[in-house]
């Protein structure tokens, strides 16, 4: 049994819970923030048997999409402290990043 914890961008995260829980998968969500934008994300919480592992996976793939965004409020430059881009910048965003972890055992009370 494998969990898997993906971080998704807000905007993907509905439709991400959406399709997993119709393809049978049992969701946990969790609103978190980080990111080099500071916006919100959301932690996904999913266990699985390791026969459905790839099934979910591709799930995730489908659904969070890299694309590009324009940054327009003053963000700190990554790794350094003090320093502010003043005007508009394009960013990647989406996408996901996914720990997978081996489970033991799953107790549902």
């Amino acid at each position: 049994m494998k969990l898997i914890i993906a971080i998704v961008q807000d905007e993907d995260a509905s439709r991400l819970v959406s399709n997993l829980m119709n393809e049978g998968y049992g969701v946990t969500k969790l609103a978190t923030t980080g990111g080099f934008l500071r916006a919100g994300n959301t932690t996904l919480l999913v266990g699985v048997d390791d026969d459905k592992f790839e099934g979910a996976m591709h799930v995730i793939e489908k659904v969070c999409k890299s694309r590009k965004q324009i940054a327009t409020s003053p963000s700190p430059v990554a790794g350094t402290t003090g320093v502010y881009v003043p005007y508009p910048i394009e960013v990647m965003v989406g996408g996901a990043t996914v720990f997978v972890l081996n489970v033991e055992q799953f107790v549902k009370l």
